[in-house]
């Protein structure tokens, strides 16, 4: 299994998980609670590192659009 196989399949699950915790952080009350407030910044991070590992897997797929003797 390559890396990009497991980009692929870690980035999606990290992305589901983030958007779960920014869910409940915001049902939680934001703002009012630091508990919420810290699952909601968590939620985010976690959001984004799904969708850099997601995205990386998927933009390494392809060919390489500059040439590299340019």
């Amino acid at each position: 299994m390559s890396a990009a196989t497991l980009f692929l399949i870690i980035g999606p699950i990290a992305m589901l998980v983030g958007v779960t915790m920014m869910i409940a952080a915001i049902r939680g009350g934001v703002g009012q609670n630091p508990k919420s407030t810290a699952m909601l910044i968590a939620g985010m991070m976690a959001t984004t590192f799904g969708m850099l590992f997601t995205a990386f897997a998927i933009g390494t797929a392809g060919p390489a659009t500059i040439s590299q003797g340019a």
